[in-house]
């Protein structure tokens, strides 16, 4: 079925290219070898780490004639060896892409579809592009362009299990039941000023009775750039309801870098993400929710938090800084974290420090050729007592990750 439906998308598209105002057909093979030994938990006591290679295959097809433009992303994301030498690996392939939007002015237009939902620094909403599997959405989109530096998205998005005639409990596969959401970005001389109000449902089981509860996500991203510096700075708030619990947490980050040479750059940044005490016996969630951002971006690449996990726990406090260095082909980044939890953190009844401990994530990438990218990338976490309480494992283990990557974006065919 699925080499049907990839023949028959390859052979519409080839044909409508005849009359295409548009038409680009690329690629991107991206295989990445990992050792993780302490990767997003601390290590067992004298536990073996892991080494595998994974590896995304796109195939993207980007059409645009009259008042229509048609995006199709197919995607296979596999670990190599997961199937046999014989085998079929159908569930492994899926679109990752496939929207249709409708140009109905020169200033608004309509997008329905499975697609990418991108905003600012992509901490509340990211395509979380270092996952080989990626986020998309089903969801609609009415995008406004309000005036030359202005523009306004409004989002929706209902999710169910199937076509059923009765009213089933959504399983959160997607991880909400429904959202809707409004944002705005405007640009001010040297200024980038983004609003964002997202009402997030989801969907559960009170007193033998399903429910949507709502929280809602409001909040500012600002950027400003003068001569050498540039900084940028967020603030977001989160109330509402979460299966049946009242929500209030908060978000406060801002980071500062300084160009020293057409060479290097330099950076400090700091991000508070709200948590709850271990010793709190209320329902209430105090705890802030990325929800869908891309956090493996943030807080280090070591994916210790926010990446599938510390959901709902105690928050964060994380102070970084950076090293970056760009000359001709080759970049190399460095990035010390300084992690502590935002609220207290408890060993049985007993209170310990608040130091999760220290992260360095180095990035080394070479440009090969214009469509092949290579790095590789090794981390070491130094973790604290707390880290121990919160993630188990062993915190005098070498809780470290290593990997190497390339990345081939092939354009393949273009009728520009």
């Amino acid at each position: 079925m699925r080499k049907i439906l990839f023949i028959t998308i390859l052979a519409t598209l080839t044909v409508t290219t005849l009359t295409a105002q548009q038409f680009d057909l690329s690629a991107e093979l991206r295989p990445r070898y990992e050792n993780k030994h302490g990767f997003g938990k601390l290590l067992q006591t004298d536990a073996d780490g892991s080494n595998f290679v994974s590896q995304r295959t796109r195939l993207n097809f980007n059409f645009e004639q009259d008042k229509i433009k048609l995006g199709i992303s197919l995607q296979n994301v596999r670990v190599w060896g997961d199937i046999s030498t014989l085998g079929t690996d159908d569930n492994a392939t899926m679109l990752h892409e496939a929207w249709a939007e409708a140009l109905l002015s020169e200033n608004i237009s309509l997008k329905f579809g499975r697609q990418e939902i991108v905003y600012d620094d992509s901490r509340i909403f990211g395509n979380v592009g270092w996952a080989q599997q990626g986020r998309s959405h089903d969801a609609m989109l009415a995008k406004f362009k309000v005036s030359e530096n202005s523009k306004l998205d409004v989002g929706f998005a209902l999710n169910s299990d199937s076509q059923s005639g009765v009213d089933n409990l959504y399983s959160n596969v997607a991880g909400y039941k429904t959202f809707q959401y409004a944002w705005f970005n405007t640009k001010i001389t040297k200024v980038g000023l983004s609003f964002l109000v997202l009402n997030n449902g989801v969907e559960f089981m009170e007193a033998n009775n399903q429910k949507v509860d709502y929280s809602q996500t409001l909040g500012s991203h600002i950027k400003y750039n003068e001569g050498k510096f540039s900084s940028d700075f967020s603030i977001y708030f989160q109330t509402g309801q979460l299966n049946g619990n009242d929500v209030s947490a908060n978000y406060f980050a801002g980071n500062l870098k300084y160009k020293a040479s057409t060479e290097f750059t330099l950076g400090i940044g700091a991000e508070y993400l709200s948590g709850k005490d271990m010793n709190d016996a209320s329902s209430d969630v105090k705890s802030f929710n990325p929800l869908f951002g891309t956090n493996h971006k943030f807080n280090g690449w070591m994916d210790y938090f926010y990446v599938g996990n510390h959901i709902g726990s105690v928050g964060l406090v994380d102070i970084n800084g950076v090293v970056a260095y760009k000359k001709d082909k080759f970049s190399a980044t460095l990035v010390p974290h300084f992690f502590s939890s935002a609220a207290d953190v408890y060993n049985g009844g007993t209170k310990v420090d608040n130091n999760l401990g220290t992260e360095i994530d180095l990035n080394l990438g070479y440009k090969i050729a214009n469509n092949i990218m290579f790095n590789v990338g090794y981390s070491k976490m130094f973790a604290k007592e707390a880290m121990e309480v919160l993630k188990g494992g062993d915190k005098d283990e070498n809780n470290s990750w290593a990997w190497i990557m390339f990345t081939f974006k092939p354009k393949l065919f273009s009728s520009k």
